[in-house]
């Protein structure tokens, strides 16, 4: 299977998942809700370039926006994570690394502590991100703090438990 329609069918599962499983479940008193939709921009090759890969943020925000029904909210967090993620990258990993062609980030590529930071910061940034959006001011910086590491860490736990039952080829660091 190409490497386009494999990543087609995954954003669809994706964001069928995020849609209809994820937005069913009551947020816990508004204070935590489960994101997972950005794992696709996460989960996306080495080998993508910038610009492809600002126009896939704004276009998987922005889908997730019309079911969401926030105008813009989800665009901009995602464009931030698909802006930074290659500078974390190139951060993290030696250069020959990130030449394997269409390799993914993984635990397998980038081995699991810098795995783990991909993670970690790039869903704390676009969390931080998105609530500040939806919250627009600092009236509580307790409630923000709160929100922005209870949802991260539901998310960062769907993410690595949805990475324990994906099998997802890659060669070995």
């Amino acid at each position: 299977m190409s490497l386009f329609f494999k990543n087609i069918i995954r954003f669809v599962l994706i964001l069928f998942i995020q849609i209809f499983v994820l937005n069913k479940i009551p947020p816990l008193h508004q204070f935590i809700v489960p994101y997972f939709y950005f794992v696709f921009i996460l989960w996306l090759p080495f080998k993508i370039g910038r610009t492809p890969l600002l126009f896939i943020g704004f276009a998987t925000g922005m889908l997730t926006d019309m079911f969401f029904k926030t105008p813009g909210l989800h665009a901009a967090a995602c464009v931030l994570i698909a802006y930074v993620r290659p500078f974390l990258i190139n951060l993290l990993l030696p250069k020959e690394a990130t030449d394997w062609g269409n390799e993914e980030p993984s635990k397998k590529t980038m081995g699991s502590m810098p795995y783990a930071t991909y993670l970690i910061f790039l869903t704390l940034l676009h969390h931080f991100y998105l609530i500040l959006l939806e919250w627009m001011q600092f009236g509580s910086f307790f409630y923000f703090t709160g929100k922005l590491i209870a949802t991260s860490l539901v998310s960062i736990l769907l993410i690595m438990i949805t990475d324990l039952f994906l099998n997802r080829k890659s060669k070995l660091r």
